[in-house]
């Protein structure tokens, strides 16, 4: 005989149906009868389909109600069973006895907007159920990969209540005391910087901060300095330069060309001012003055909350979900993407790679709005500024891969050096850098922040014109933009 189970064992239900209302559901369906023009406004705004009615025959009369609403024509008892009918689904559903049935079952629509949310979040705890079947079912598949389907059963998760946020309307009340607060807040700090300082006064100037949920592109040709930019604004992010309250601020880098050694090597020595080749080769006297500036450099560098994550190949929805990690635990407040054409997409990589950038590049994007923090995205550019000569300024189409960069960043970034190119009149300043906003959502374009760019410190300086020189070494004091 099959032995008993323990008393503590959970033995699973077979037997027991789905999360669902049948009231609820004849109730919206009674309302929509009776007041269609109310109730189907409350219904599309609660985004409530077809799917979310667990009985099929309630199904078939909701498609049949917002095909009718789509195409303009009344609904009401009458036009709902001509129309279904017509379509052959009537006598599936119950015949017009049924419809009558669902309006002597509302005793009125004024209770609709009630009846709404309990279908909605019964339809929801079906779909959470189906997401944890399936989470199930891809475990048991043994796929070898647990980390990839930790990322995409998460990501399907989290779809659920993207899904349910999409519907969520703000007051207005609500967004007009919001948007004061920041004006509120300009008005005191009166630092020009509503978003998060990237320790570059000029820079700074133009873009007023980098905005939360907003995808900044930084491009480049290679060999530009691109990966050296980017790494300084996170320097001065990780440290609170460049803010009023001096606060350093959570940083995730995700660097898919760099090991993470190698990008904390550049840190110490931009943040020394020291040169890295003369580290690697060991030319550096024991304490002395190099040395010494390096140890104090790794003592600030070492209070910076900045968390990198040097996976290689990651795939977009991958890097979302551990961001999202990265955001719940430690409340990081910027993140940097090195860079956007290694990352691919699994879900389109065999509908070709501009198809598969393009879901890239909207994924960055939602990133940013999800997890509400500005996202540094760097990117490679084509070889047209050099095809054409002259200065080898890059334009918005020269963006690699696809067009929907440049139309799902909010700020796009283009870095270039004018001693690259031998036609630029500007080509004998060796420590020119000069950054072109070709686009900003929320301000102007065409203007351009010049740098001085120290190669050997990999360092980039705010420029001033009056002094072009470059400056000697030493190492950044405390709070001041490196």
């Amino acid at each position: 005989m099959p032995s008993e189970p323990s008393s503590g064992a959970r033995i699973p239900r077979l037997d027991r149906a789905p999360p669902h209302s049948e009231e609820a559901e004849r109730g919206v369906l009674g309302s929509v009868l009776l007041d269609a023009a109310h109730v189907l406004d409350l219904c599309i705004e609660g985004q409530l389909t077809p799917d979310a009615f667990y009985i099929p025959a309630h199904r078939l009369v909701m498609e049949a109600v917002l095909d009718m609403a789509r195409d303009g024509r009344p609904v009401d008892s009458l036009t709902v069973t001509e129309r279904m009918r017509a379509a052959g689904t009537l006598e599936k559903s119950g015949g017009p006895l049924f419809l009558d049935g669902l309006m002597e079952a509302t005793p009125t629509s004024a209770h609709a907007e009630y009846y709404i949310d309990i279908v909605r979040q019964k339809f929801l705890l079906r779909t959470i159920i189906d997401k944890a079947r399936r989470a199930e079912s891809v475990c048991y598949a043994d796929t070898g990969d647990a980390s990839a389907v930790l990322s995409s059963v998460e990501q399907s998760f989290f779809d659920i209540g993207a899904d349910l946020q999409r519907g969520a309307v703000t007051r207005w009340g609500d967004a007009i005391f919001a948007v004061m607060q920041q004006v509120e807040h300009l008005l005191t700090t009166r630092d020009g910087v509503s978003g998060l300082a990237t320790g570059f006064r000029n820079l700074d100037h133009v873009l007023h901060g980098m905005r939360p949920s907003n995808m900044i592109i930084l491009a480049a040709r290679p060999s530009m300095g691109k990966t050296s930019m980017a790494m300084n604004i996170v320097q001065n992010v990780a440290l609170g330069r460049g803010m009023n309250d001096k606060r350093p601020r959570a940083v995730a880098v995700f660097s898919l060309e760099m090991s993470k050694e190698d990008l904390v090597l550049r840190m110490l020595c931009t943040e020394a001012q020291v040169s890295m080749p003369t580290v690697t080769s060991g030319m550096i006297a024991r304490y002395g003055d190099e040395h010494n500036r390096l140890i104090e450099a790794s003592t600030r560098l070492n209070k910076a909350p900045i968390y990198i994550d040097d996976s290689a190949g990651l795939d977009i929805n991958e890097i979302r979900a551990r961001a999202r990690r990265l955001k719940k635990k430690y409340a990081i407040e910027f993140v940097v993407i090195d860079y956007l054409q290694l990352l691919h997409s699994d879900d389109y990589a065999r509908q070709g790679r501009q198809v598969e950038i393009t879901a890239v590049s909207g994924g960055i994007k939602a990133m940013a709005k999800e997890l509400k923090v500005p996202v540094l995205c760097l990117s490679q550019l084509s070889r047209a500024p050099e095809t054409r000569g002259g200065t080898g300024t890059p334009k918005l189409s020269d963006l690699r891969d696809s067009g929907s960069i440049e139309q799902d960043a909010d700020v796009v970034l283009m870095l270039r050096r004018p001693c690259k190119y031998q036609d630029d009149e500007e080509s004998g300043d060796q420590t020119l850098a000069i950054l072109d906003v070709v686009k900003h959502r929320n301000g102007p374009t065409n203007d351009n922040v010049r740098f001085n760019f120290i190669d050997r410190f990999t360092l980039f300086q705010d420029r001033d014109e009056y002094n072009r020189a470059e400056p000697p070494p030493r190492a950044a004091a405390e709070g001041e933009p490196g």
